[in-house]
């Protein structure tokens, strides 16, 4: 007997995220054609992350694109470009999520080379050398560029820059629930490039 595919999650999340209803990558053919349950908890937790109370939606829109642009996934980089700009994103400020995550993607090698090389003194003592302009007045504001900042360093896994990121937010007045859902749906939409 086969098992059903299971196109109406597959078309909801789709349809949630404003992507083609034709776009079916190998993973979403593999996961509905087993009509895993996977793909509901995936539905659900997208929604549950973008849906935060501690984010605005143009917030969450633009830390779920600062992800997709991350992790090189195009269709997710244009879904969420096109729903961040629908709450009111300027082009600005989504090129500035694009500027974070390359900016981010290079400090976090830098960093955490020099983290796993702690016991050499010459690595830790030489400038970076890196230039960072966009950091210092962020058009999207401080506050959203650091958190944007940690987000991609958590999924990069730069144990330096997520402490450092982490301190810059709270001194910026964020409190740990924003943070913890910042993260979450950074986690959430790490696992959706994977899915989708």
């Amino acid at each position: 007997m086969d098992t059903p595919i299971d196109h109406e999650t597959v078309a909801g999340l789709l349809q949630d995220l404003g992507m083609d209803a034709a776009h079916w990558s190998t993973s979403l053919k593999s996961l509905a054609a087993a009509n895993s349950r996977y793909l509901k908890d995936l539905k659900l937790n997208v929604s549950s992350a973008l849906g935060s109370t501690n984010l605005t939606r143009k917030e969450a829109y633009l830390l779920a694109l600062s992800v997709a642009v991350n992790e090189r996934h195009s269709e997710l980089t244009e879904a969420f470009e096109r729903l961040a700009m629908k709450e009111g994103a300027t082009a600005e400020e989504v090129g500035e999520t694009h500027a974070c995550a390359s900016i981010m993607s290079m400090n976090n090698v830098f960093y955490r080379f020099r983290h796993y090389m702690h016991d050499v003194e010459y690595y830790n003592k030489q400038p970076a050398g890196l230039r960072m302009s966009v950091l210092m007045n962020p058009v999207m504001g401080k506050g959203l560029f650091e958190l944007m900042s940690l987000v991609v360093s958590a999924v990069n896994g730069c144990e330096r820059c997520v402490t450092s990121h982490e301190h810059s937010v709270k001194e910026l007045g964020a409190e740990e629930p924003r943070i913890y859902d910042a993260i979450r749906l950074g986690a959430v939409i790490n696992g959706l490039c994977a899915a989708i």
